[in-house]
């Protein structure tokens, strides 16, 4: 889980001999998006500055202005970035938990124990832009529809498929609430895997 949140710095760090230190960072665009990712992730947007995301990837001013005219050109960067990086972690974890619906609670309870949950980037972003950015409730629709097409992906084909797909994310997105405000994870998931188990049985 940990590309989620950031990228390994160990990467970055090995000793090259004879070669420039800069040449082995990454493009300036890309550690600002992993930085900024990261902090959006963990702190919240409203609560992390231009200025902290500058300073804690190491560029100009003048260069995170010039890949990012604005914070909330950030903002809408972070969200794509977030997409891929989240639907890449789901689908592998539920191929590594058996590529059924019975993965989906294993890979959800391996999200939940990661010490650096905190929900639903979506979610935590629409709560807090969604008078202020109207857009960020487009980038978190599209990410859900994308999250219901994989989870759909694990049921068998037949008429009602779709919707029991529509029924799962929903579950998913209420144990990944509740995930985020309890004390353990283990409430969320055995309730979730309550309500999967009934849906199976319709």
């Amino acid at each position: 889980m940990a590309s989620l949140y950031r990228v390994d710095s160990s990467v970055y760090n090995s000793p090259m001999p004879q070669q420039d230190p800069a040449k082995n960072k990454p493009p300036a665009k890309q550690r600002i998006l992993t930085t900024a990712h990261q902090l959006f992730y963990l702190n919240g947007v409203r609560a992390t500055g231009i200025d902290r995301v500058i300073a804690e990837s190491g560029v100009t001013k003048t260069t995170f202005y010039r890949h990012f005219p604005s914070k909330n050109d950030l903002i809408r960067a972070f969200l794509h970035h977030r997409h891929q990086l989240w639907l890449d972690w789901f689908r592998a974890a539920l191929a590594r938990h058996g590529g059924n619906i019975d993965a989906l609670l294993p890979a959800l309870d391996e999200w939940f124990r990661h010490p650096e949950y905190r929900g639903c980037a979506f979610i935590n972003t629409v709560g807090e832009l969604a008078d202020e950015l109207p857009e960020v409730v487009q980038i978190a629709s599209e990410h859900k529809a994308d999250m219901r097409r994989v989870i759909a992906e694990l049921l068998p084909e037949r008429a009602e498929r779709e919707a029991l797909a529509e029924s799962l994310a929903l579950v998913v997105d209420g144990a990944i609430v509740r995930a985020q405000y309890d004390t353990s994870p283990d409430a969320a998931l055995a309730a979730a895997g309550r309500t999967i188990e009934a849906l199976r049985g319709r």
